[in-house]
């Protein structure tokens, strides 16, 4: 199968942005941020290959390498069922860099889903594993990311077995998958061949149960 785009990302989880989580989140199951408390438990830092912080009113994620992914997660709590949104400032000068969600994460290993969306108006879900290439589950293009990428909210529902992508509440795809049922959630950012070329600032992170 020939893809649509090749991302060979070097898939390192730094343990500077492993979220840990405060008070607050650990008494809240279902983490909500608008990033104003650099406090609030995302993993943060930054290092030769990418940053996640606290700035510019929300949390900025930047890569500085081709051809890799940086992420952050709030805790590290196994959530099932949930879905996911965010706001998306895209500062990115690639339009090719990718930013989204990470879905049912299996600890603190490779093993998660990734689902994003390009400023070109390229998404995809893809699996990560520990041992092999990563597996696009789906791809391709849509003018409904294109058409909103000055105000960008990505949603994602992840299910035990299903995974469905919105933009401004409006449902761009679905899959299927079953590989990963439950696990912890995070905020992606990756870069294609251009170094540097990736930026963007998440803010007002929402997570709701399925069905409420």
């Amino acid at each position: 199968m020939k893809h649509l785009r090749v991302f060979i990302f070097v898939l390192v989880l730094a343990s500077l942005a492993c979220g840990t989580g405060d008070l607050t989140s650990l008494l809240n199951p279902l983490p909500n941020d608008d990033f104003s408390s650099s406090s609030s438990g995302w993993g943060t830092g930054t290092d030769a290959y990418s940053s996640v912080e606290y700035t510019n009113g929300g949390l900025t994620m930047q890569v500085f390498e081709p051809y890799y992914v940086t992420w952050s997660t709030p805790d590290t709590t196994v959530y099932e069922n949930v879905h996911m949104e965010v706001d998306i400032q895209n500062q990115s000068s690639d339009d090719k860099a990718l930013f989204g969600f990470i879905c049912n994460e299996q600890g603190t290993t490779n093993a998660f889903y990734y689902v994003g969306v390009s400023p070109d108006g390229y998404y995809a879900f893809i699996k990560s594993s520990v041992v092999g290439d990563d597996v696009y589950l789906k791809e391709d293009f849509s003018d409904v990311v294109t058409d909103n990428l000055s105000s960008l909210r990505l949603g994602l529902d992840c299910a035990n077995g299903s995974m469905a992508l919105y933009v401004n509440g409006q449902k761009i795809d679905s899959v299927s998958d079953s590989s990963y049922t439950s696990g912890s959630v995070g905020l992606f950012l990756a870069t294609n061949e251009e170094p540097n070329g990736a930026a963007a600032i998440f803010d007002n992170f929402v997570m709701t149960k399925l069905g409420e």
